[in-house]
């Protein structure tokens, strides 16, 4: 049984998470390489070390932590510092989804494995997935749920233009979500893309 590989993009805010719970509970192994982002400013890590040598100590808690927050402000504020932090973060958070990717497929024991990339289009990976998913919804929308979040306009305003527009990603995709509306018409939507993307793998003119 081959391993169907989803890759799962969209804008801040859209509803990533929503979708890949939902299918989560149908069968896939889902990987959220937010978590795995997170991972890697582990102290000890080597992303931990570059992050300290390029940002400062003053990025850091009491505890020697990093402080996501204020790591985030200052990234968020300056073009080439976010550039300069996902050149550190981004090549490691690869690694770990590709290396799991292909544990799954070895192991054979799951069906559909689910690759939740918020800058999939971004650094171009869109090649290793049998389809991309994008979840999307309007600049309102999403200012308002990161508003609710505690963001202020800036830092949200900050935070959506650092991706691409959510209509770029959506044009790209082979298929989309649009979250603009309830949960439910979100389940219906996740629920029928789940179902054909299933019964097209299985078809008997694929491989």
């Amino acid at each position: 049984m081959r391993l169907i590989k989803i890759g799962l993009t969209g804008g801040i805010a859209s509803g990533k998470s929503t979708v890949a719970s939902r299918w989560r509970t149908s069968g896939a192994v889902v990987i959220d390489t937010d978590e795995l982002a997170h991972q890697t400013l582990a102290r000890g890590t080597s992303t931990y070390a570059a992050i300290v040598k390029t940002f400062g100590k003053d990025i850091l808690n009491a505890d020697q932590t990093i402080n996501r927050r204020v790591l985030g402000e200052i990234v968020f504020a300056d073009e080439q510092k976010r550039l300069a932090l996902n050149q550190i973060v981004h090549p490691q958070v690869a690694k770990i989804w590709q290396e799991s990717l292909a544990r799954l497929e070895r192991g054979g024991q799951t069906e559909v494995a689910v690759a939740m990339i918020p800058l999939l289009y971004e650094v171009g990976v869109e090649a290793e997935f049998d389809c991309v998913v994008a979840v999307g919804c309007s600049e309102q929308t999403q200012r308002a749920r990161l508003t609710a979040n505690g963001f202020s306009e800036a830092q949200a305003r900050a935070r959506m233009q650092a991706q691409w527009p959510v209509q770029k990603k959506v044009d790209r995709a082979d298929f989309v979500v649009w979250n603009d509306g309830s949960r439910e018409v979100l389940d219906q939507q996740a629920d029928i893309i789940w179902a054909t993307i299933k019964e097209s793998h299985h078809a008997p003119n694929k491989n």
